[in-house]
């Protein structure tokens, strides 16, 4: 039986670039850092971003974007924050979905390798509803 999220594993190309989004504008903490000596296919750090295991791994970046993401669930008076750190690191938003009223709210971003990551402010019980209201 699955318990769980065990880690999100990202291939980036620098380590230290990506802990200036997960640390500095996502509040994460950085674990561990495998210098070195990796124990991995490649030099690694790992992080814990919201109490969510967050692997980054040294590597050839995307050579595309998609819309394939992650989301973070974030408090929606927060969004202003974390919009403004993103900004900061220079990193491209990307323009939300439309929403319907009590969706939520997202701020959708790639990071310096392509990967597209989405701050959300409903849940998912709260998007169900919302689903079941509109006519």
């Amino acid at each position: 039986m699955v318990e769980g999220l065990s880690h999100i594993t990202f291939i980036v190309k620098d380590l230290e670039r990506m802990k200036l989004l997960l640390v500095g504008a996502l509040g994460g903490e950085e674990i561990y850092d495998s210098g070195d000596k990796p124990f991995s296919i490649s030099r690694e750090k790992f992080f814990e971003v919201g109490g969510i295991w967050i692997a980054v791994m040294e590597g050839d970046p995307l050579s595309e974007r998609t819309y394939n993401h992650v989301a973070f669930k974030i408090p929606a008076d927060d969004l202003p924050h974390y919009r403004a750190a993103i900004e900061r690191l220079g990193l491209p938003i990307r323009e939300p979905r439309p929403r319907i009223e009590g969706e939520g709210q997202s701020l959708y971003f790639y990071d310096f390798d392509n990967h597209l990551f989405e701050l959300h402010t409903a849940t998912l019980t709260e998007r169900i509803k919302a689903y079941a209201r509109d006519p």
